[in-house]
């Protein structure tokens, strides 16, 4: 056995083994050492045939999901060993083998899974500069596949079906990604495979067998090489770790990147999609707001929508038009919720069908969802938009299958298989009479005996039992005489004679086999039932995905008629126009208080950037996110908090909010957000929705003014970017570039003052702050008086020094090669205490400037630079 476990542990060489011992799984050797030390269990030790003891732990079979889910969890893989043949039948060593490998992305427990998400376990393959990508999820049977040229792009896909489990080829370990940061940060567990996994040979001839196809173009893959390799690989991977058919996975999905809009990671934060910044928790997020969905189907379906919002106007406007019909019928649709409540989640029902893990109650769950399915279609039948009549025409009641279970499955089964109870009378005549016999068999004794002594004359003829002989008819020596000839003669006693009949041998084998048999036939039994079901797996799909879709829509429209939300106007010239624009989880969360609505308005031209002043609390960062948050809801396909809006389709939508240090990759607060500038910068398109809050707070005040200003100059000119933007400050400098620039305006956070107090509107207005109250803020915020008084006194002095009249002098023309202005003008007067310096030094390196050459931003630095020269010499 040890000589058998030792071999089998070299074939899974980077798995933990659970090896079946009977009752329980054992770990031996170092697994051991790891199972006991993770699930704090004893470690003890087995006598192997070696000089010392094997290290051994072990847990109960019934109860290794538990463990296992613990294990998966912490990012082990587990191969699980299983006897394979009864040990009642078995000549020497019961045949095991491995059955299945449980990774992080291909576990099955429904403790382990959270049923409103999905599983994707990831496969990418880097080929020369591009990589394939794969994602599938065998609990659902979702299976995708498409490949990107570039880092950014390949990142922001991983952001996008947050994955449990990677597995990648060599090349990728060693393309420049920081696989760390996806182990650590993102918590995803990483494994390379062999090099033939990622061949093309293997690859497509896997694709091939599996989706029974002669070529790939049928499957529309002719045009993702490295897709191909990555799609091939993951779908061998999962034959090699699930053991099974995987007939759950009946296609799949090949799609290119432009198809949604791309949301980077920071992004998704910054606007809280599906989890709040700080508590990670689903309260406070989007999908808080807009999730009323009835079914796990529909609760993923949903998410799925919020991370990949559309940019396909047809598709949008197909799901408004949905949305639109519901509301309409709003009687109707609510009953179709109703409706919904009963159904389980019949995606992931149908994986374990056919990967033959369901039990009894698995079929009874799904029985009674299918037969919620009749009625949702009729009240389907009558709607008229495009969408709800393809997912009427999707949805199969399956009635046949609805009948079967109906007719065979007990309406309380036991949850194990080998419980027996698990059919229902009159499904079948053997099962019926072998269960007769279980419980009828001392009346059919009975009766047997009554009917021999009639027969034989035999007045004191009995029926006897022991475990030996079984079943006898004793005779005593007095009437041995009349013993019959279909009698045979058993056993002779002193007293007696024992016989047995052909009629007894049979009623003996139907009792005494009847619990065994009745076990072993209701199992079988159940698995043609299983089987059966198994086979529909492509229908049952379908209606998966067609339920789960009208779940969605009937939650977006009953989200949008109790919040008061309006249908967008989409349009594709840029326009962004929001009227009295709310932010949907900031007014879901202050009910009581009446949240303050705003209007956006940002265009291709005049408009194209929007300059944001006014006092911290103000409410600059939550105008900005609805503002953003509209846009994104507008292009998943839902209604919006406004009172009206015209939305330009944006191809992506960058944040910049907030900064804290990254200790662990050396990095402080400003460079965590001169990263994320640079990266807005780069990959920002004229298409794209740009919100930037408080660039260049992290450094210093000439020096963040000055990327605060450079940027905004990089941002509104069509010739780098041109790119929509809200651009909240605290730098009202830089309200100056209005009239500087044609397509800068200046909007503020109306604000009124009392005395030394101020009070927030919340409203948005036109025009700039011209200060930041800063220290009123400071003042409602505690800081204690004489720090407030102090504080005023030295902005008195410091106002006298004030840089905006050197801003004013910058002129924001023109490219970098724009005629420079000149500080001629500068009186040196203001700076001769120079003359009284020992030396000439920083009067030389004045007069040798070029100011001619200088750009605005270089001139405004090096006069900052002289500045604090002169300051630390006097």
């Amino acid at each position: 056995m040890m000589q058998h476990y030792l071999k089998t542990h070299e074939e899974y060489k980077d798995c933990i083994l659970f090896y079946r011992l009977g009752d329980f799984y054992e770990m031996f050797f170092d697994d051991a050492k790891v199972v006991s030390k993770e699930l704090e269990l004893t470690l003890t030790g087995k006598s192997c045939g070696a000089e010392e003891r094997a290290p051994m732990c072990g847990i109960p079979y019934h109860a290794a999901e538990t463990y296992l889910t613990r294990l998966v969890k912490k990012g082990y893989k587990v191969a699980i060993c299983e006897q394979v043949e009864d040990p009642k039948l078995a000549k020497g060593m019961v045949k095991r083998e491995v059955t299945r490998v449980v990774t992080p992305g291909t576990t099955l427990n429904a403790q382990a899974l959270d049923e409103t998400k999905n599983n994707y376990i990831m496969c990418i393959a880097y080929i020369g500069d591009h990589y394939g990508i794969s994602s599938a999820d065998i609990t659902t049977g979702d299976y995708y596949v498409t490949e990107v040229d570039s880092e950014r792009k390949l990142l922001d896909e991983v952001n996008k079906y947050q994955p449990t489990e990677i597995i990648c080829n060599e090349a990728f370990y060693i393309s420049g990604i920081d696989i760390d940061d996806m182990k650590n940060r993102m918590g995803i567990v990483i494994y390379s495979l062999d090099a033939w996994y990622f061949s093309d040979e293997t690859a497509q001839m896997t694709l091939k067998d599996h989706f029974k196809v002669r070529d790939l173009e049928g499957l529309g893959l002719a045009d993702y090489d490295s897709g191909v390799v990555a799609a091939g690989a993951l779908l061998k991977y999962l034959y090699e770790t699930q053991k099974t058919t995987l007939s759950n996975l009946v296609a799949i999905h090949p799609y290119t990147t432009g198809k949604f809009m791309i949301i980077d990671s920071s992004t998704r934060r910054n606007l809280e999609l599906v989890e709040t910044l700080r508590e990670k928790q689903k309260r406070g997020s989007l999908l808080w707001v807009l999730d009323k969905t009835r079914t796990a189907m529909g609760a993923r379906t949903l998410r799925s929508f919020v991370e990949q919002p559309l940019i396909e106007r047809t598709e949008i406007e197909e799901r408004y038009d949905a949305i639109d019909e519901f509301n309409t019928n709003a009687i109707t649709r609510e009953e179709i919720r109703e409706y919904l409540n009963p159904v389980y989640d019949l995606e992931r029902l149908i994986t374990r069908v056919t990967y033959q893990t369901a039990n009894p109650r698995d079929l009874i769950a799904f029985r009674n969802s299918i037969h919620m399915l009749p009625p949702i279609k009729t009240l389907m039948s009558d709607f008229q938009s495009p969408l709800l009549k393809r997912l009427y025409e999707q949805l199969d009641t399956l009635d046949e299958l609805y009948e079967l279970i109906e007719r065979s499955i007990a309406e309380e089964p036991p949850l194990t298989l080998h419980d027996g109870g698990i059919l229902k009378e009159g499904y079948n005549e053997e099962v019926d009479r072998l269960r007769k016999a279980k419980t009828d068999g001392k009346s059919w004794l009975a009766d047997l005996e009554a009917k021999e002594r009639e027969k034989t004359g035999i007045k004191n003829l009995k029926i006897k039992y022991n475990k030996v002989f079984g079943y006898y008819l004793e005779v005593t020596n007095s009437f041995k005489d009349m013993v019959p000839e279909y009698f045979t003669r058993k056993q002779t006693l002193a007293n007696a004679e024992r016989f047995i009949t052909p009629e007894l041998k049979e009623l003996e084998d139907v009792i005494l086999g009847a619990e065994d048999k009745l076990i072993v036939l209701e199992y079988e039994l159940f698995r043609e039932v299983r089987q059966k079901v198994a086979d529909e797996v492509v229908r049952i799909q379908k209606t998966a995905k067609a339920v789960a879709q009208i779940d969605v829509f009937a939650s977006l429209a009953t989200v949008a008629e109790q919040n008061n939300y309006c249908r967008p106007k989409l349009n594709e010239k840029g326009l962004i126009d929001i009227k009295d624009g709310r932010h949907p989880v900031v007014e879901r969360m202050i009910q009581n208080e009446m949240f303050v609505a705003n209007d956006t308005y940002l265009d291709n031209g005049s408009n194209r950037v929007s300059i944001i002043t006014g006092p911290n609390m103000a409410g600059k960062s939550t105008y900005m996110r609805q503002s953003a948050l509209i846009v994104l809801m507008a292009q998943i396909g839902s209604f919006v908090p406004a009172k009206s809006a015209k939305i330009g389709i944006v191809d992506r939508i960058f944040t910049r909010v907030g900064a804290s240090d990254d200790l662990a990759s050396g990095q402080s607060t400003f460079m965590v957000e001169m990263s994320e500038v640079a990266n807005i910068l780069r990959n920002a398109t004229s298409n794209s929705l740009l919100i930037l809050d408080e660039i260049g707070r992290g450094t210093s005040t000439f020096d963040g003014l000055s990327i605060a200003w450079a940027v905004v100059e990089h941002i509104s000119n069509p010739r780098l970017l041109g790119a929509k933007t809200l651009f909240a400050t605290h730098y009202h400098e830089l309200t100056e570039l209005e009239g500087k620039l044609n397509s800068v305006n200046n909007y503020c956070i109306a604000v009124k003052e009392k005395g030394d107090d101020i009070v927030f509107l919340r409203k948005i207005v036109k025009g700039g702050a011209d200060k930041s109250y800063g220290i009123q803020v400071a003042k409602l915020a505690g800081v204690p008086d004489n720090v407030i008084e102090r504080a005023k006194e030295i902005v008195e002095e410091l106002s006298n020094n004030d840089i905006t009249e050197i801003v004013q002098n910058i002129s924001a023309e023109g490219s970098s090669k724009r005629s420079k202005p000149k500080l001629d003008e500068v009186d040196l007067e203001q700076i001769s205490l120079l003359d009284t310096m020992d030396n000439d030094t920083i009067l030389n390196e004045l007069k040798e400037l070029d100011l001619g050459q200088m750009t605005p931003i270089e001139a405004m630095n090096k006069l900052y630079e002289l500045q604090n020269k002169v300051k630390n010499r006097w």
